[in-house]
């Protein structure tokens, strides 16, 4: 069956309750469907007993985009997605997907493609019979499980292989694999760089990457903020159960104004000089210089004294550092306070 055949039967009517959008053609992953839905989540609250891990939580996932859901651990993140995808109920408000709970979608394999434990399939079953038992259960061809494992780079001796003889990373090429299956136009991903090596998270990266250009919905949640901050269009902020900032990265960095810079010229003592007749506190880090004020000023002062630069930066760690601030109190360690570093 041809790649535009299958589309067409994945996508057949009801969509969400409507007919399905045009059908695009993708090379591997089939097509993703434009525009029509989202994730919206309003109010939502979960408590079990008198603990409280989330706590009227609202955020809105748009297609077309990659939103991070970032969080340490028991921050609410994966009790979040369990109630998105109806595994926990709400104690108050809801969350819709294409305007619907995600119980009252039609086959919601092939509309949205979740990923929360990579290891929560039948460790007797290999790679195959997983994704060949949830091709069965959405209608969709068998060609489907072939194309899903080449797509993960998965061969044919470890598809074979049963699931407890899986890596961890093993298992979450599996999971996505087992996610994208029903070409959906939703993708719920808890962890998914979870055991994936270097390789295989810019794997990773780049396919949810097309997914959203293609206007795919991705909603992932991660505490590898450096991961999240190279593919996310926009990061939700999560701890203690309550949303504790949201935007893209550029709104979110913009109210932290930096008032460290870690700088290296072509003559530091100088420079140092220079900066301390500003009344700024200058030391030595590593092959550079540490001045106490923003990278704008010491950048005003190199200019005015001629002197060349070769690094200039803030010395604060960017979203990690805004991230370990909003979060201080959910932390279990306290982030060690340094004087010095080197520059790189």
């Amino acid at each position: 069956m041809s790649l535009a055949a299958q589309a067409a039967r994945v996508g057949a009517p009801p969509y969400f309750g409507r007919d399905a959008p045009a059908a695009k053609t993708m090379h591997g992953v089939g097509r993703v469907r434009q525009a029509v839905a989202m994730i919206n989540v309003e109010g939502l609250t979960r408590r079990y007993g008198n603990f409280t891990a989330v706590d009227d939580v609202s955020f809105v996932c748009q297609p077309g985009r990659v939103t991070g859901f970032l969080g340490p651990n028991g921050a609410g993140k994966t009790t979040t997605m369990r109630v998105m995808v109806g595994l926990t109920p709400p104690t108050k408000g809801r969350v819709t997907i294409g305007g619907h709970v995600y119980q009252d979608i039609p086959n919601p394999g092939t509309h949205v493609g979740v990923l929360l434990d990579a290891s929560a399939q039948h460790a007797g079953r290999t790679g195959r019979e997983i994704l060949t038992l949830g091709a069965q259960t959405m209608g969709l061809p068998m060609s489907r499980v072939d194309e899903m494992l080449e797509l993960v780079s998965l061969d044919k001796t470890e598809a074979k292989r049963r699931l407890r003889n899986y890596s961890l990373g093993m298992k979450q090429r599996l999971g996505i694999a087992h996610a994208l299956l029903g070409d959906p136009s939703v993708l719920i991903l808890d962890e998914p760089a979870n055991g994936l090596d270097p390789a295989g998270i810019r794997w990773m990266r780049g396919l949810l990457k097309g997914y959203a250009d293609r206007g795919g919905t991705v909603c992932l949640s991660s505490h590898l903020l450096n991961e999240v901050e190279q593919i996310a269009d926009e990061m939700i902020l999560i701890g203690h159960g309550r949303i504790v900032a949201e935007g893209t990265k550029e709104e979110l960095l913009a109210g932290a104004e930096s008032h460290t810079a870690l700088v290296t010229s072509l003559d530091n003592e100088r420079l140092a000089q220079a900066l301390r007749d500003k009344g700024v506190t200058v030391t030595t880090a590593g092959s550079g210089l540490r001045a106490e004020t923003a990278p704008v000023q010491v950048g005003r002062v190199a200019a005015e004294h001629s002197i060349v630069l070769s690094d200039l930066r803030a010395a604060e760690g960017g979203l990690e550092e805004l991230f370990l601030t909003l979060t201080a109190d959910t932390q279990r360690e306290q982030p060690v306070a340094t004087t010095q570093g080197a520059t790189a």
